[in-house]
C-alpha cells in the first residue's frame, strides 16, 4: 500500500514557519493553529467572537508533526488531520479539563501513488469539514467530519484539482480549480447531487482559477492570465452575471504578490462594495491591502506584527479582523476599518507613508451601478469614470464530547468507502444560476 502524501499547510505565519498560520471558521468566531512550544508543534484553538480573543492550549500525549492539519469547528472542536502508519486520520479535539479530550472520527487510505489528501477551507455552517484527495487521473471529495459513520466518499472529479471556495451558505456548491489537458478551469461540484459543472472558463488556452467568493453579493475574485498569457492577473466577476470579467490595472503591485484572502460579506445585490481583504508580499516584507471593486486603487496598510500571514475575516460593518501572536501578546486580534466611498488621493492612505509602495490611485469615482455593456465592448471598471489626462493611475468542554471519551486513542481500522455512483458532468447551470464568465476587460 502507498500512502498519500499530505499537502503542506496553506497557511504560514508572518516568519514564514509551516503552520504558524492559522484557519477561521466562515462566521469568524473560532481559529485553529499549530502553535509551537520549542521545537515541539501542538495544536491551539482561539475564540474570536468574545469580549477579547483568548487560546486554549489541546496538545496530546506526544507532539505533532509539522505538517499536521488543523481546522476549527462551529462548536469550539478542533478537527486534526495526522498521517498514521500510512494511513489519514482525522480526530476532533476539545478541551477537558486540565487535559484534552480526542474523538476519532476514522481513517482514508490512499492506495494510488502519488496521491495527495488535505483539507478544503472551513465550511459554512462549521458542522462539516472536508478533504480532497488528488490522485493522477481524478480527484475525490471527502466528508471527514459530520457524517454518520466516519469519513464518507462524496463525489470523484476526473482531473487534478486544488483550492477549494464555497459558494453558497448550505456548503452544497463547492468550486474547484481542475486541472485537465494541461489546462486550469474552475468547476463547481453539487455535493449532494454528485454532479459537476464549469464555472470559470474565459478562454480556451488560458488558466483560469476562484480565489474567493462572497455568496451574499455573488462577488468573484479570479487568477487567469487570459489577459496576458503566461502572466497571472488578478480580477473580479459576479456570480450569475452577463457582465465580463475585470482586472483593474491598480491589482499589479510592481514587483510584488497580492494575494486576497477576505472578502466583506452581507453587501447584498451590491458586490462593487464588498471590501476584500489582499495581503501583499514584496521586498519590504508582507503588508495588508484592502480594496473594493468599485474604487481604482488599493490602499495599504502595515500588518500588525506578528500577523499570522494571510489569516483574516471581514465584519458585516467592513471592519477587518487579523490574528496575530508575538511574545507579549501570545493571542491577538488586529481591528483595521476599511474606509466607505472611493479611495482618493492624498491623507494617510497613502502607501509610502506606511512605509511600503504606492499603488497609483485615479481621480474621484462616482459611486454607479454598472450597466450591461454590448457584446464584445470594453467598459470602465464597475462605478469608476474615465481618468483626466495627465492623470494617474493605480472556556468550555466542545459540545457533543461524551464523558470518559478517550483522550488519545489510536485511529480505527482504516474506512473503506465502497464505491459511489459516477460523477455526473452536466452542461446546464448547477441551481445557483451562474453564467459562464467568459469575456474580460483589463482597466
Amino acid at each position: 500500500m502507498t500512502a498519500c502524501a499530505i499537502e503542506p499547510p496553506s497557511t504560514e505565519g508572518a516568519d514564514g514557519v509551516p503552520g504558524a498560520g492559522c484557519v477561521i471558521t466562515a462566521d469568524g468566531a473560532y481559529a485553529a493553529r499549530l502553535a509551537r512550544d520549542g521545537d515541539s508543534w501542538f495544536p491551539e484553538r482561539w475564540t474570536l467572537d468574545g469580549p477579547e480573543p483568548y487560546a486554549v492550549p489541546l496538545p496530546g500525549n506526544q507532539p505533532e508533526e509539522p505538517g499536521t492539519e488543523v481546522q476549527p469547528m462551529g462548536d469550539g472542536r478542533v478537527l486534526i488531520h495526522r498521517l498514521v502508519a500510512g494511513r489519514h486520520a482525522f480526530a476532533l479535539l476539545y478541551p477537558t479539563g486540565p487535559g484534552t479530550g480526542e474523538l476519532p472520527l476514522g481513517a482514508v487510505e490512499c492506495p494510488e501513488p502519488g496521491t495527495r489528501l488535505f483539507l478544503l477551507p472551513p465550511a459554512p455552517g462549521g458542522v462539516r469539514a472536508y478533504a480532497l484527495a488528488v490522485g493522477p487521473r481524478s480527484s475525490v471529495v471527502w466528508l471527514v467530519a459530520g457524517g454518520a459513520f466516519g469519513p464518507e466518499r462524496l463525489a470523484e472529479v476526473p482531473g487534478r484539482c486544488s483550492g477549494g471556495v464555497w459558494l453558497d451558505r448550505a456548503g452544497r456548491m463547492l468550486a474547484l480549480d481542475r486541472e485537465l489537458g494541461g489546462r486550469t478551469k474552475t468547476v463547481v461540484v453539487d455535493l449532494e447531487r454528485a454532479e459537476v459543472s464549469p464555472l470559470l472558463q474565459i478562454a480556451d488556452g488560458s488558466d483560469d482559477r476562484l480565489l474567493l467568493a462572497d455568496p451574499d453579493s455573488g462577488l468573484l475574485l479570479i487568477s487567469s492570465d487570459a489577459p496576458c498569457p503566461g502572466q497571472e492577473r488578478l480580477g473580479w466577476g459576479v456570480l450569475g452575471s452577463t457582465l465580463p470579467v475585470r482586472f483593474p490595472e491598480c491589482l499589479r503591485v510592481r514587483e510584488c504578490a497580492v494575494t486576497p484572502f477576505a472578502i466583506q460579506p452581507g453587501q447584498a445585490l451590491m458586490p462593487e462594495n464588498c471590501a476584500v481583504g489582499l495581503r501583499i508580499d514584496g521586498t519590504f516584507g508582507t503588508w495588508v491591502g484592502t480594496w473594493r471593486p468599485a474604487e481604482r486603487r488599493v490602499r495599504h496598510l502595515p500588518a500588525p506584527e506578528g500577523w499570522l500571514a494571510g489569516a483574516g475575516v471581514w465584519t458585516r460593518d467592513g471592519v477587518l479582523r487579523l490574528p496575530y501572536a508575538t511574545e507579549t501578546t501570545p493571542c491577538g486580534v488586529s481591528d483595521l476599518t476599511a474606509p466607505e466611498g472611493p479611495a482618493r488621493d492624498g491623507g494617510s492612505e497613502r502607501a509610502s507613508e506606511a512605509g511600503r509602495p504606492a499603488a497609483e490611485a485615479g481621480p474621484p469615482v462616482p459611486e454607479a451601478r454598472p450597466s450591461v455593456p454590448e457584446a464584445g465592448a470594453s467598459v470602465p471598471e464597475a462605478g469608476a469614470s474615465v481618468p483626466e489626462p495627465g492623470a494617474r493611475g493605480p472556556e468550555s468542554r466542545g459540545p457533543g464530547a461524551e464523558a470518559g471519551a478517550p483522550t488519545r486513542a489510536e485511529p480505527g481500522p482504516p474506512v473503506r468507502a465502497e464505491p459511489g455512483p459516477p460523477v455526473r458532468v452536466v452542461t446546464r447551470p448547477v441551481p445557483l444560476q451562474q453564467a459562464p464568465l467568459g469575456r474580460l476587460v483589463t482597466n
